[in-house]
Order: structure tokens, then sequence, then C-alpha cells
């Protein structure tokens, strides 16, 4: 079995080595700091799609006496012919020599067969210090592509091109932490062409990738579904005794059911992250709530991931037409569209009457059928406001998005604001109306499969609405 490719990311300290290693190995556990000798040993870090390895990329120290590693090289050397030889030749006999640990660590995997990824920063001046590097590099024989990563304000990108141009076949200007992925891909086919070994090889990692992130967004916004037909559903409950106060009680199962509300939105905002493998993120986002000047439902709330009455009326028409038109389905067609009429004016009564009752409708205390040793079942829930489902779908679908288009070598914690625009202005009519339906519609239990696939489908539909409409640069 071919051993997949494997390439040696190098370079000065402090240039974003590890940054790169972290945005293509998906792996946000890489430490990444800004004092230079981080990373003093070369660590290897394996991208596998479903058990397959594709590539293997090699975070290495930065040089640190290159000048005198090239002064031995050439002081070693007969003819260009034994170069390779010579810089095995180095690191044989300075293994274990703590003045060029560094040298030898990143020297190591190369001479093993590793491909070469020299790393610079292009925000900083060219300097002819690095040609040392460039040049012990070189020397080596291998295939090698060259990165400039822009790490500050600084911009020295024409003189680091023209200079790295002399030195390695290939030249590609790569932010590590703002890369789209399409860019990833394009930097891995530029590899192909440097070895044809690698050509197929990465060619099938850009099929596998692709395929990967079309599963993980179809798994997204199935986790998505699944979140809201829980919430939506969800019910507190209690045993009620004659004496009992009941104002007290409700406010408790209240408490519960909104807690619970929030520990089920921020298990779907962690299972969401762990399927694009970031495990180590920071969130910053307001949390589900109700109370006082935070409510979730305030105006400015409704207006980023709400709908307006108009909304609820229209698509409420819609959803209420979808059921009533089963009402003529079983007539044979005999009732001349009367099921849907009424079904239409039904659902567009009834999402009116919650859409003005939003701030105090998202459940009341319902006393239900007597229980065995006294007392009767009291329960709070589930959510009767229309808007809570829209709500959580646009937040969800934001941090989705954030965490579906954000490198692994990103730092700074992912903060959830409010949209600026309304994302459901992209899903055609109909897609809407069967979104509504399927929120005031949502499956109650597993076997409820008719249901659950609505839900999973409109969900769908409205991903796909949100990214279009998150990919839309704003006028």
């Amino acid at each position: 079995m071919t051993a997949p490719p494997r390439f040696a990311v190098v370079g000065h300290p402090n240039k974003g080595k590890s940054s790169i290693v972290a945005t293509l190995a998906q792996n946000d556990g890489i430490a990444i700091a800004l004092e230079p000798g981080t990373t003093r040993d070369s660590h290897h870090y394996p991208l596998s799609v479903d058990g397959h390895v594709l590539y293997e990329l090699i975070d290495t120290p930065g040089f640190q006496r290159p000048r005198k590693v090239l002064a031995w090289l050439q002081a070693h050397s007969a003819s260009a012919s034994d170069r390779a030889d010579t810089v095995r030749a180095f690191v044989t006999q300075h293994r274990g020599d703590p003045r060029f640990h560094d040298e030898c660590e990143l020297l190591t995997p190369i001479l093993d067969g590793a491909g070469i990824l020299y790393v610079v920063d292009g925000a900083v001046p060219y300097s002819p210090e690095q040609e040392a590097e460039m040049e012990i590099l070189r020397w080596t024989g291998r295939p090698s592509l060259a990165l400039i990563n822009r790490i500050g304000e600084g911009d020295h990108l024409a003189d680091w091109r023209a200079a790295l141009g002399q030195y390695f076949q290939i030249v590609r200007d790569f932010d590590a932490v703002r890369a789209p992925f399409d860019t990833h891909l394009s930097l891995l086919r530029g590899f192909g062409q440097l070895a044809p070994d690698w050509e197929a090889p990465l060619e099938e990692a850009v099929t596998h990738l692709r395929d990967q992130r079309r599963h993980r967004q179809h798994r997204a916004l199935g986790l998505i579904a699944e979140a809201l037909a829980d919430m939506l559903t969800h019910a507190e409950s209690a045993r009620f005794n004659e004496h009992d106060n009941r104002d007290a009680l409700e406010h408790d199962l209240a408490r519960r059911w909104r807690d619970r509300q929030r520990r089920r939105e921020q298990t779907l905002r962690r299972d969401v992250e762990a399927l694009y493998r970031h495990r180590h993120l920071h969130r910053r986002e307001q949390q589900l709530d109700w109370d006082g000047g935070h409510d979730l439902f305030s105006d400015q709330a409704r207006r980023a991931w709400g709908v307006s009455r108009t909304y609820l009326a229209t698509a409420g028409f819609g959803a209420g037409a979808l059921g009533g038109a089963g009402i003529d389905a079983l007539a044979a067609g005999h009732s001349l569209g009367t099921g849907a009429l009424i079904g239409g004016v039904l659902g567009a009564a009834g999402s009116l009457y919650y859409g003005g009752k939003y701030a105090d409708k998202l459940g009341a205390l319902k006393l239900l059928a007597p229980l065995a040793g006294g007392g009767r079942r009291a329960e709070f829930g589930p959510v009767r406001d229309p808007q809570f489902g829209y709500v959580v779908l646009g937040r969800a679908l934001e941090h989705w998005f954030q965490v579906s288009h954000r490198n692994h070598a990103g730092r700074d914690p992912l903060t959830l604001d409010h949209g600026d625009r309304h994302w459901l202005e992209q899903l055609p009519r109909p897609d809407r109306q069967r979104l509504q339906k399927a929120l005031q519609n949502p499956p109650r239990h597993q076997s409820d499969g008719k249901r659950r696939q609505a839900l999973e489908q409109a969900v769908e539909n409205a991903g796909a609405a949100f990214l279009e409409w998150r990919e839309t640069p704003s006028d």
C-alpha cells in the first residue's frame, strides 16, 4: 500500500507554521503562540476521512542557526551531486548537539521523504537572512512549495514573491486563519504538481474533502432539526396536590423548562463543533433568555431571527392550506377547495394569535389527569409561541455557518451576533410555508417518521437559503 503524501512545514520561528498545520490538518488543538520556539520537536498530524489517511502534516521547529549549518554544508560538499547526502551527514553528525537540535528536527522528515512547505510572513520586509534557510532546503532536493502567510498589517508580498520564486517551484499566498475552503483544495492540487506520485492521491484527497464537507452540512442540519423537534415539544411535569401553591409550582416548572432549553441549545452547539473538529473553540453569545431587558423575544431579537406578524400570517395561511388540502384529497376533490381555504384561514388566525402574544405564551401550567395516590399531574410546555422555532433555528444556522467556515488556526472567540437582514427572504414561498407547518407540527416521538422527515427537509431547505444569504455580499 502506497504511503500518503507527507509535508514538512518549515521556516523561521514565529512565522505561522503551526497555524498552517492546524488549518490543513483540521486540528484546533495544535499550540499556536506568539513567542518564538513554541515548537521544539517535530509533530505529525495526519488528516483522515472515514479512517483513510489523505495526507500528513509535520509541524517542525524553526531554523535557529541556518548560516552556520549552510557554512558546514558548503565546507563538506564536493559537488552539487552530493548535496542531499551532505545534508544527511550533517544531521547524523549533529543529532545530539543542542546547538543544532531544531535544524536536525526539521531536516529529518524531509530526508525521510516529506515534501517541503516553507512558510514566511509577508507582513514583514524580506530579509537576505532567510536565504540561508532556503538554500539549505534546496540542497535536500525534495519537492518544495512556499507559502506567504500575512500575520501583521504590513504588505511586502511583492518582494517575497520575487525572492521565493528563485528557490521554490510554486509560491502561494495563504492566510491560515481566513483562507476559504477552496483555497485549501487549490493548495493540495499545487502540491500534486510537484511530484508525479502525489498527483493522484492528492486529487483523491480533494474529492474526499469535498464529500466530507457535503456530508457535514447534511449532518449539521440534521442535528439542528433534531434539537428543534426536542425543544419545540419539551415539557416539564410534577405532581400537584390540592393544597400546593399553583403559582409557585408554575414558576418552578417554567424555570426548569427554560434551563433545560438552554442546555439543549448548548448541546447542539457542541455537537456541531465536534462534527467540524472544533473541540477547543470558545464562544460568545447571548444565552437563550426571556427575562427583563435580555428578553430573547425583544423587538431586536425578533428582527434578527424571528419573523413579523405579517410573515406569520402569510406563512401560517400557506401551512394551513397545505393541511387543508388533505381534507380536499379525502373528499376526492368534491369540496372544491373549501378545505384548503378553511385550513389557510385557521392557520393564519392561529399564527397571528400567538404571534401577538409571544411575550407571555412560551408555555402555561396545565393540570392533567389525576394520579394514583392523589393529586394531579401538572405540566409546563410544550412551547406555543411560533417565534420560538424561528429564533432557535436562526441562531443555530448562524452558529453552524460560522463553525463550518472557521479555519482550525483561529484562536479568537467565535462571536454570535444578531443578523442585520432577514435570511428568510432567500427562502421560496412554498418552502416558507412548509417550514411554518413543520415548526407548528413537530414530531413528538421517534416513530413519527412523516413529521420528522418534513422537519428535516424544511431545515435542509432553510440551511441552503441561509447559506446563500450569508455568502451574498451586502449592498
